[in-house]
């Protein structure tokens, strides 16, 4: 009893989820000493999910193993082509089945996280008391992480709230591209291991003053739900979508370059307009983006976004600008901006 006490410690101390996965596999591992114990999560849209193994381990790794939250979705077995893991998800019973071993299926999943499966591998099918043991963790699993939706996302659309972004953040500019010293051509061998540039975008709804004026707050909090389910469908699995506030949203992700996260946001911006927003009609945003720089703040990073979001509404609105390519045309400075007041809603 103390050993279980122990391991849900250890498991509710953490607050990232992937970390959680990990936590999760261990402690199983310890707790059964079966022939492994993986954690698959169900990734991407629904008609196009994946399955990406979060966290493995048999007794005589050192560490678990994981494909790790930012790969390519095309690289990822197809969410049929593992039709026990699916059913398991589907159907939210446990399976068991023999393939070389005793295979025993549980599923997981939370409100707003991703659906997946908890796979235990023993020699022997796992004695009823072990089924309990491992169902009862994962109750307090799936508790856990409902506290952690609460606490991480905006209740009113289901994205990442502000206050997750900081720690995300850094963890993003420690492994952003370092200037290459002198000697080293830029983008060299040294770059393989980081899957692209980080990029963080400011997104602000045009005239959303307007529209709680005209149709009211509860028509423009349906105008926000939708503006986040655009989002969803434009960006891949592991990009990082917040709402900070108001009509104010950010969005971190990485890309192969300023065209390529261009062209994501760009993306955005016609999706949202082409939307056919109840009641409202057209709706448009303005979305302003720049490079994350290697060791980069949270607070300077979202300022040079911001700047370029600012010019993007002087401009017109409905527009997509990269705040180093403002710089470049001499049409802002680069330099954190301050005292500055918008004039723009």
């Amino acid at each position: 009893m103390r050993e279980l006490v122990d391991h849900l410690a250890d498991l509710t101390v953490h607050r990232d989820r992937e970390v959680l996965d990990v936590a999760l596999v261990e402690a199983l591992n310890e707790m059964l000493a079966p022939l492994s114990v993986a954690v698959h999560r169900a990734v991407g849209d629904a008609d196009k999910r994946r399955w990406l193994t979060r966290a493995s381990i048999t007794p005589g790794d050192i560490a678990p193993r994981a494909e790790g939250s930012i790969v390519e979705l095309e690289l990822l077995p197809a969410f049929d082509e593992r039709p026990a893991w699916r059913d398991c998800v589907q159907h939210a019973h446990v399976l068991s089945f023999e393939d070389g071993a005793a295979v025993s299926l549980f599923p997981l999943g939370s409100e707003a996280g991703e659906a997946g499966v908890l796979e235990v591998r023993s020699a022997q099918p796992l004695l009823p008391s072990e089924r309990r043991t491992v169902a009862a963790v994962l109750r307090i699993c799936r508790n856990f992480e409902s506290l952690l939706d609460y606490s991480e996302r905006d209740t009113l659309t289901g994205l990442l709230n502000r206050k997750t972004f900081d720690a995300w953040f850094l963890k993003v500019a420690l492994t952003a591209p370092s200037p290459a010293p002198q000697g080293e051509p830029d983008g060299g061998d040294r770059r393989r291991e980081i899957p692209g540039r980080p990029y963080l975008a400011v997104i602000d709804v045009d005239h959303f003053k307007g529209v709680n004026d005209r149709y009211g707050h509860l028509i423009g909090d349906e105008v926000l739900v939708l503006i986040a389910r655009v989002m969803r469908s434009t960006f891949r699995y592991h990009d990082r979508l917040y709402r900070f506030g108001g009509e104010e949203f950010v969005v971190l992700l990485r890309a192969a370059d300023q065209a390529g996260a261009g062209a994501a946001f760009e993306r955005l911006r016609a999706n949202v307009a082409r939307y056919p927003f109840p009641q409202v009609g057209h709706v448009t945003a303005s979305i302003g983006y720049t490079e994350v720089r290697h060791g980069d703040t949270p607070t300077a990073a979202f300022e040079r976004a911001d700047r370029a979001v600012y010019h993007a509404k002087a401009a017109g609105r409905d527009q997509v600008h990269d705040h180093a390519a403002l710089v470049s045309a001499g049409v802002l400075a680069d330099a954190a901006r301050g005292g500055e007041v918008s004039l723009f809603d």
